[in-house]
């Protein structure tokens, strides 16, 4: 990257800590405790950010990839965002079919063998994304690697790399400055 890009990634991770870093005590999705917290939602909403976020993820998708996968619901304006980017399709992963309509797992077209890269929002100890990506794998897909916002360096590069899927957040908690 250029140095602008570097100056412009680093605002960017300033934005998203101004916008979405929330102190207090907080059940995370991985069942742990945190005294801290991203709002993904936060930043997921603000347009400048997005936009932003779209365009650096774009960058970290691993080549060959046909289709773009966003867990459902924290990722799914992220994998738009990245999909409209590339110009590539897009399927969401739901954690649950629903029992109505047509009770898939996997929304949009997925043909089998398609290679498909994993965006996600925040990662902890990589859980979420994980099912995510086992669940495209069980739907015929080739997962080539998963994206994501922020890792809060809590175990899930760690899992990623035991299941053998190429992991690369944009932003480490170690990155950010966070707030005192």
């Amino acid at each position: 990257m250029s140095h602008s890009n570097d100056a412009e990634l680093r605002q960017l991770g300033q934005d998203i800590v101004a916008t979405a870093y929330l102190k207090g005590d907080f059940l995370l999705s991985s069942g742990r405790r945190s005294n801290y917290y991203f709002d993904k939602y936060l930043f997921e909403t603000e347009p400048s950010i997005l936009r932003r976020l779209g365009r650096y993820l774009a960058q970290l998708v691993a080549p060959g990839t046909q289709r773009i996968g966003a867990p459902e619901l924290g990722a799914v304006m992220l994998g738009a965002a990245v999909s409209m980017e590339l110009g590539l399709p897009m399927v969401i992963v739901r954690k649950d079919s629903k029992e109505y309509g047509t009770s898939k797992l996997i929304e949009g077209r997925l043909e089998p063998g398609e290679r498909v890269t994993v965006v996600e929002d925040i990662v902890t100890s990589g859980g979420q994304a994980l099912g995510a990506a086992e669940k495209l794998q069980q739907s015929g897909a080739d997962v080539l690697g998963l994206v994501a916002v922020v890792d809060r360096e809590e175990g899930g590069a760690e899992a990623f790399a035991r299941a053998g899927i190429p992991y690369t957040p944009l932003f480490r908690r170690s990155d950010l400055t966070l707030p005192e």
